[in-house]
């Protein structure tokens, strides 16, 4: 109920008699007139304090409803009680209009007025409880609120009057928690009583006095203050990177190098070490071992689909064929010292065609596991989000990884084959023999790929992806170090091994040999 209601209630106790009509606008209503005595009254009697002020207000506001109510209506002949309905006694309402217009000053310098519902403006005063070092309990005026003050201003403190200048008072057991922390309520406690937790990896709190903290979405983290959400680190092997920048070096020196030796060759073709080692081979060889370092290019960079598609297969392939040719290779020697005879069934075997079908059926093979692979389960770009938390790791899922490891194995099949070949042919003579060098790169070339093999598994994002760089790069530069520099240092250096003469001389001490050891063989 609000103060002009009961204002209201109270005023239905005041008796209007019709005598009262008749008097002149000069002279005031008897009952209004009675309230203005009993308002002097109070003023004479009562001390100016604060509950006075208000009952004299109170009585100052009726005067002043009832002097306007009757300038408005003469006659008022019923008697007004608590207890009767507004609809029977529509006359009280009257007054409503005009409590509602009251607005003045008592004489504690407090203007009165009733604001839209009805209600005086809200004033209360601020009081302070000290205890005493005695025990008493002191209570001190140390401010106000006044809602009709202006803006601003509602709101008064005497400072002077606090007993905590220099440090205020704390009115919870706990200190607010940070940003980057949460609140978590203590057992048995009051609610101000709480512990600060961090937020866990990937939250943050950006508020104080957090009660939950906020996930960060998947393409962002929480940065070390755990305040704020942050981009993801995007990690994959460019050119831009150091360690990127310095793979791309080692390429180009590895396709130097091969090619290089390919134009000594190709310059020195008509002598008799490039032709005794059959050349078209060695050409094939070394056209394949410049495409195996130039694969490797196609691993650093941003993965796409096509990137991701052409990686492993040609990867496969330039290998496959690498390899095919060293065992073509291998063969071919092995058949030209077993052939000599004539007699020999072998030489039917001899010449360019046998080394390019044993060249195109094992790539064949290899291409067909690379398009069986593409059709059914190609890789593809993905974003890897959970090796590490704080990173996206863009890579390429092989899609099938059964087919990544069937291209392995079966190009480690054809590496064994070459190995045992040529550590068969390992007695031929050693300048116009190349069994001893293709033994020795095969064996680098295994033990390459099978260290590959754990450390490919045990990395992860541009580490993965430069660990298969380095050993095609090892691989592919074994061979040619092992199978060619010798070779390029006789044409250079040594080129009186590189004739005619140097060579028969070599296989007629072969042939001498080889027959001393059967006839030992016989007897």
């Amino acid at each position: 109920m609000t103060l002009m209601q009961t204002l209201m209630l109270e005023s239905s106790e005041i008796i209007w008699t019709p005598e009262l009509s008749d008097t002149s606008n000069n002279h005031e209503n008897p009952s209004c007139q009675s309230v203005k005595e009993a308002t002097s009254e109070s003023e004479r009697e009562q001390p100016i304090d604060m509950e006075s002020c208000k009952k004299v207000s109170a009585t100052k506001v009726m005067k002043d409803a009832c002097v306007k109510t009757k300038k408005e209506r003469s006659i008022v002949t019923n008697t007004i009680t608590e207890e009767r309905e507004p609809e029977k006694h529509p006359r009280i309402f009257s007054l409503l209009h005009y409590l509602r217009n009251v607005r003045f000053i008592n004489k504690a310098g407090e203007e009165i007025f009733f604001d839209v519902n009805g209600d005086p403006p809200a004033v209360y005063d601020l009081i302070a409880w000290f205890l005493s070092v005695s025990g008493e309990s002191k209570y001190v005026h140390v401010g106000k609120y006044d809602s009709a003050a202006p803006s601003g201003q509602n709101l008064v403190i005497r400072e002077e009057a606090l007993m905590w200048k220099d440090q205020v008072p704390v009115s919870i057991c706990s200190e607010s928690c940070h940003l980057g922390h949460r609140k978590v309520f203590q057992y048995g406690q009051p609610p101000c009583c709480f512990d600060c937790i961090p937020c866990s990896q990937g939250e943050i709190a950006n508020i104080s006095d957090a009660h939950d903290c906020i996930k960060c979405p998947d393409d962002s983290w929480s940065n070390k203050g755990q305040n704020e959400c942050i981009k993801k680190f995007i990690e994959f092997l460019s050119y831009q990177d150091f360690l990127g920048a310095i793979l791309t070096t080692i390429t180009s020196v590895t396709v130097l190098l091969p090619a290089s030796i390919l134009i000594i060759f190709v310059r020195y073709r008509h002598t008799p070490i490039v032709k005794a080692n059959n050349r078209e081979l060695s050409y094939i060889l070394l056209i394949a071992l410049i495409l195996c370092s130039l694969c490797s290019l196609i691993f650093i960079g941003k993965p796409t689909v096509l990137m991701c598609m052409l990686r492993q297969t040609v990867f496969g392939i330039m290998f496959a064929l690498c390899v095919s040719c060293v065992l073509a290779k291998t063969i071919t020697v092995v058949i030209a010292f077993k052939a000599t005879n004539p007699n020999s069934k072998l030489r039917k075997w001899m010449g360019p065609v046998l080394p390019g079908c044993i060249i195109c059926f094992c790539t064949m093979i290899q291409v067909t596991l690379c398009v069986v692979w593409l059709s059914t389960a190609p890789p593809f770009p993905e974003e890897n989000m959970k090796f590490k938390l704080d990173t996206i790791i863009i890579e390429c899922n092989d899609g099938s990884s059964n087919a990544l490891w069937w291209l392995l194995g079966y190009m480690g099949l054809l590496a064994s084959i070459s190995l045992v070949v040529a550590f068969l042919a390992r007695t031929l003579p050693d300048s116009f023999n190349e069994a001893k060098f293709i033994t020795f790169s095969m064996l680098v070339f295994v033990s390459v790929w099978l260290s590959f093999i754990p450390a490919y598994l045990s990395t992860r994002g541009k580490y993965m992806v430069a660990v298969e760089i380095f050993a095609i790069l090892s691989s592919s530069s074994g061979l040619v170090i092992c199978i060619f520099i010798p070779k390029c240092y006789i044409i250079l250096v040594r080129s009186e091994m590189n004739t005619r003469e140097y060579l028969k001389c070599k296989i007629n001490a072969f042939k001498q040999k080889t027959e001393k050891r059967f006839q030992s063989y016989i007897t």
